[in-house]
């Protein structure tokens, strides 16, 4: 077997591979390229599940980011065990190939109890007194301290929320990616894996932050706030192909997805609670969805959302409101579910796709002051949808940082408080994915070291890709 390692580089695409990335530049003039026809959703867990299974959401069954539990009657996101997944995944394959193969895999999703031979990934704590340690996850467990000790605390506060892809007290603003480069780093030199598979999202932050294109500018004229990142991640991903290429190790770059602009948020839910079908529960004042209780309600994530109808009899009627909206591109009934590999339980009744300049939050109150605490908190969990308005910090609040430092000294003195510096205004997000891209130069793209067969892959032709890879 070559011993290969995978450098997922989160939102690269061909059009941003220019002179602000000489090294990628280069490494993909000296190797054969292609892009891929993005999975659908584009989203983290399913790019991957289709990368790793060589299947679709179908058979392996993630649909989404998150999903709704329709037996707990709750909506599920960033869950990381593997047994989610319904399909033996690469690295099985290739161990039964070769005993002797091993494998690593660093950030990427759904790595926890799976049969890698090394995980590492985020995990915070959570003491019962309600407070929360950021923290990370290994196995086998001796790994984690052993790698705190050689490259520190993981800089949590730099791979999510306000503070990820900028300078902060944290780091500086790639703090979390060169973290976990660091880390792949320390698993080759002690571990030697067969596979290396390492997550590099910092691209990820500012792209939907800011856009990938200038405000006013054509497609070609990338947002100049982007480009210190595109510097940023060339260096980083030269420096490991370095590493790789002295130790004799092949790498293949790949990414997710593309991030392209975005001018309008489409709020579901509410158009669901203006018509009577969704229910909020009031609890201390504030609104929580009642999703149990709901006729209809949208979980959304990035530019799809999965309609659950708790009343099947509102079908055609739902069906023919989303396909009126502003903003909407595509409406998949059962039978487009089917021919889209899109037929799991866990996939909404109705999966709807935003057009490229729009995308869907989860937001279903109407008042402001009504919104659950969790929403100006970064929240993966408790909220029943992604959230990218939590890279920002409200601009409404006077002297945030000072705030921040107060609820900081707060946690540190043992007292509960709640770090509610997120805005809820969705008209701050200027980038977004998970509906497939009009132009393939905002395709994920994958940079091989061996040939490729086709320079238009699908999703599930990465697995056989990275198998031959590694086993020749």
């Amino acid at each position: 077997m070559k011993r290969t390692a995978v450098l997922n580089v989160v939102g690269l695409t061909p059009r941003l591979i220019g002179d602000h990335m000489p090294r990628l530049r280069d490494y993909r003039a000296r190797h054969d390229a292609a892009v891929i026809d993005p999975a659908l959703p584009a989203l983290t867990c399913t790019a991957q599940s289709d990368y790793l299974t060589g299947r679709r959401p179908s058979d392996h069954g993630i649909v989404a980011n998150g999903w709704y539990d329709r037996s707990l009657a709750e909506v599920q996101f960033w869950k990381q065990s593997n047994h989610l997944v319904g399909a033996p995944k690469l690295w099985d394959d290739l161990r039964a190939l070769s005993p002797s193969f091993t494998c690593a895999t660093l950030f990427w999703w759904y790595n926890m109890y799976s049969g890698a031979t090394w995980s590492v990934t985020p995990r915070p704590m959570y003491p019962s007194d309600g407070r929360k340690f950021f923290d990370i996850y290994s196995w086998p467990y001796e790994l984690r301290p052993e790698l705190k000790r050689a490259l520190g605390e993981f800089p949590f506060p730099g791979f999510w929320g306000p503070a990820a892809g900028v300078g902060s007290p944290a780091g500086g603003p790639d703090c979390a990616t060169r973290w976990i480069a660091g880390c792949a780093r320390w698993i080759e030199e002690h571990h030697h894996p067969t596979l290396s598979l390492v997550y590099l999202p910092h691209l990820d932050y500012n792209l939907q932050r800011w856009g990938p294109v200038a405000p006013g500018g054509g497609p070609d004229t990338l947002n100049p706030s982007i480009l210190p990142d595109l510097r940023l991640v060339d260096t980083l991903v030269g420096e490991l192909l370095d590493f790789y290429d002295a130790r004799g190790v092949q790498v293949v770059v790949l990414s997710e997805y593309g991030i392209t602009p975005v001018r309008r948020p489409i709020h579901l839910n509410r158009e669901f609670r203006k018509r009577g079908w969704l229910t909020v529960k009031e609890e201390l004042g504030l609104e929580l969805l009642d999703a149990g209780n709901s006729r209809v309600f949208a979980v959304a994530d990035h530019q799809v959302a999965h309609v659950v109808l708790n009343d099947r009899t509102l079908q055609g009627e739902v069906q023919e409101l989303l396909e009126s909206l502003e903003g909407v591109s595509e409406v998949w009934d059962f039978a487009t579910k089917v021919v889209n590999g899109m037929a799991h339980p866990r996939a909404g009744d109705l999966v709807v796709f935003s057009k490229e300049d729009a995308w869907f939050t989860y937001y279903y109150w109407l008042d402001d002051a009504r919104a659950p605490d969790f929403a100006r908190c970064v929240d993966i969990h408790r909220k029943p949808g992604y959230d990218p308005v939590e890279l920002f910090l409200d601009p409404a609040i006077p002297a945030v940082k000072l705030k921040i430092a107060w609820r900081l000294l707060q946690k540190t003195l043992g007292f509960r408080m709640l770090m509610d510096v997120i805005p809820l205004d969705a008209s701050l997000v200027k980038g977004s994915h998970g509906t497939r891209p009009a132009h393939s130069d905002d395709w994920p793209i994958l940079i091989s070291p061996g040939s490729l067969p086709r320079p238009i892959l699908s999703s599930t032709d990465v697995y056989g890709i990275l198998r031959d890879a590694v086993a020749g």
